[in-house]
């Protein structure tokens, strides 16, 4: 029976437990597991090799992007990294230039450090991504919609020059979480999420999940997973599966919400400017969508305006990460992207003026009256 993806959010992956009939997948807090015999292999011998409830989110995950393999890390940017980890010295890596600023910090602190190379461009200028291109190149790495400014990219073209060239698509796709965007049917190789975000859904976990396409890449990944042991406890990969149950309503509520909020603030004459993946700069890329989320950026006319609207805050949170059921607001230059120079903050226009917020479930006319500037 092929089920559908809102009756998979809820059956799919391990559905239950056999041995006892529960509905829900158990717990299991163990480390280690009783083997068989000397020259015996159970299916489970150490946890950081395996675990039946991080077995569970993984192979969960990888049916609802439609990959091949699923792997649960302890957060998102313990994703992003064993990602990374698949590269050696002298590789190349071509980045989208708006991109999260821990992803930025990692590349250009860590990464860079034991040999590999990088570029932050515009990939959507195809004569860009094109001079960009060298013979060590071996993957492109973009976020549609991107952090914080909310631009889309075109997965399905993007993935069609990786394929002419024989690149690896890694496509961060936190914000859209599957039930609005599946990068592997668009031609990605690998897919990342910060499950911290839209899956956990209830701002109570840190996780982080990486499907892949292939079984050449989940032997890879594995092999990382397994060395590494930047893995995903067994309760918070329960937490994680139970979030995943309610995504479907809960992203319809945060696109209803989100919508509403970007007509509003769309007829403020102290917002000069708002960054909404539905706007007319992106409804190109629409089709890849199955709606536009629940991220909003705006930019507004001074920091006054920024210290007056936290200020009088009641409903939102000012607080760092995004994608829980109640409301944040946070200011990227000095926040998620304090990491990333400011000359460069400047020139992408991450201003100090700049706030991103994501829009929670609350009534959407508490959110607004929240953000109202007298």
């Amino acid at each position: 029976m092929l089920l559908k993806f809102e009756t998979l959010l809820i059956h799919g992956g391990i559905d239950g437990d056999e041995h006892t009939g529960a509905v829900t997948v158990p717990i299991y807090q163990t480390s280690t597991y009783a083997l068989p015999g000397i020259e015996k292999h159970g299916k489970y011998e150490y946890s950081r090799t395996g675990n039946p409830t991080r077995e569970a989110l993984e192979k969960l995950i990888a049916e609802l992007e439609k990959g091949y393999k699923g792997f649960a890390f302890s957060s998102g940017m313990a994703a992003i990294s064993s990602v990374l980890m698949l590269f050696n010295k002298g590789d190349h890596i071509i980045f989208n230039e708006d991109i999260y600023g821990g992803t930025f910090r990692v590349m250009k602190n860590v990464f860079s450090r034991f040999g590999i190379q990088y570029d932050f461009v515009n990939v959507n200028d195809k004569e860009i991504l094109k001079n960009t291109l060298k013979k060590n190149t071996k993957a492109i790495y973009i976020e549609t919609p991107t952090n914080p400014l909310m631009k889309t990219v075109d997965v399905s073209r993007i993935g069609d020059f990786v394929k002419s060239h024989r690149l690896y698509l890694i496509v961060d796709n936190t914000f859209m979480s599957p039930y609005l965007q599946r990068p592997i049917e668009l031609g990605a190789d690998i897919v990342i999420h910060s499950a911290t975000k839209y899956l956990g859904g209830h701002s109570d976990i840190v996780a982080g999940l990486v499907v892949v396409n292939s079984e050449e890449l989940a032997n890879k990944i594995h092999f990382i997973q397994n060395s590494v042991g930047a893995i995903l406890g067994p309760m918070d990969s329960w937490l994680v599966i139970k979030g995943i149950k309610t995504l479907a309503l809960r992203m319809e509520r945060h696109c209803d919400n989100a919508e509403k909020i970007y007509g509003w603030l769309k007829g403020q004459k102290w917002v000069k400017r708002v960054y909404y993946p539905g706007n007319y700069q992106n409804l190109k890329n629409k089709n890849q969508m199955k709606r536009y989320g629940g991220m909003i950026s705006f930019e507004v006319e001074s920091y006054e305006i920024v210290k007056k609207i936290i200020s009088n805050l009641k409903v939102i949170t000012l607080a760092e990460s995004l994608g829980g059921v109640e409301s944040l607001i946070s200011i990227p230059y000095t926040m998620s992207h304090a990491s990333m120079p400011d000359i460069e903050k400047e020139r992408l226009g991450i201003t100090k003026n700049l706030i991103r917020l994501s829009v929670g479930i609350e009534d959407v006319e508490d959110i607004i009256e929240d953000l109202e500037v007298d």
